[in-house]
């Protein structure tokens, strides 16, 4: 991908943010950056690459809620690459999110993140550009993928004037063609269910890498049963609905 140029106008900006000569985070050089992110990636149809070929980034947040549009933010992404169903080792993401409203308490004691992790963190404008850098062609995986796709779609819209396109794949299509009497299944059930340790849980990065597991496991299965793309994948989900 042609990014060498938009890396130095990236550059360029945090430099400029850097000496206080740039104004807020709805800068239309910025919006153009992302909007050049998500055109090269929506360059490539994952449907039909194999498998066992998929680039994926497996990810997740951190947030004060539900629903963004009510006005819950994200405190934190956590995201991992795989190469059909290796896990990339090393090949991570993670940040905290400038935050500078009270998280609510019940947030503090599920994820471990407090005011003052996030009160000197980068701004999500900034931290929502690396990640797009991070994803680079990959297709994104969840686990439960809506509370993603709603605070992916939000964010792009208000802070860069753009929709977001890029496909999330559920977990939940995988393993529900393997597992079909199981029935919106928690990321702990299910790495319990497969012996998988729980290690971090509701921390964005250990989810992100309890996930990628799970996706890595379910792809090896959903192979061996003769899906050999995500058009497969659908394909046969729809035919079970």
């Amino acid at each position: 991908m042609a990014f060498e140029p938009f890396m130095q106008l990236l550059r360029g900006i945090q430099g400029r943010r850097a000496h206080g000569g740039i104004g807020g985070i709805q800068n239309s050089q910025q919006m153009a950056y992302l909007r050049h992110l998500q055109k090269e990636m929506n360059k490539e149809n994952a449907m039909n690459v194999p498998l066992n070929q998929l680039p994926v980034v497996v990810f997740d947040m951190e947030t004060t809620g539900f629903s963004p549009e009510k006005g819950d933010s994200i405190l934190s992404i956590g995201a991992i690459k795989m190469q059909g169903s290796r896990i990339l080792e090393g090949q991570e993401f993670y940040s905290l999110i400038h935050f500078d409203q009270k998280i609510p308490e019940e947030i503090v004691q599920l994820t471990g993140i407090t005011n003052d992790d996030v009160i000197s963190a980068p701004p999500l404008a900034d931290v929502f550009i690396r990640f797009f850098q991070f994803i680079e062609g990959s297709t994104l995986v969840a686990h439960h993928a809506n509370h993603e796709r709603s605070f992916m779609q939000y964010t792009s819209s208000k802070l860069f004037k753009t929709p977001f396109k890029h496909r999330i794949v559920d977990t939940s299509f995988l393993y529900k063609i393997i597992e079909p009497n199981f029935h919106h299944v928690s990321l702990e059930q299910l790495c319990v269910h497969h012996q998988i340790p729980v290690i971090n849980r509701h921390n964005a990065l250990g989810d992100a890498k309890m996930t990628a597991k799970l996706w890595s496991l379910y792809v090896e299965k959903v192979l061996e049963i003769g899906c050999e793309t995500l058009n497969d994948v659908y394909n046969h989900f729809a035919k079970m609905s």
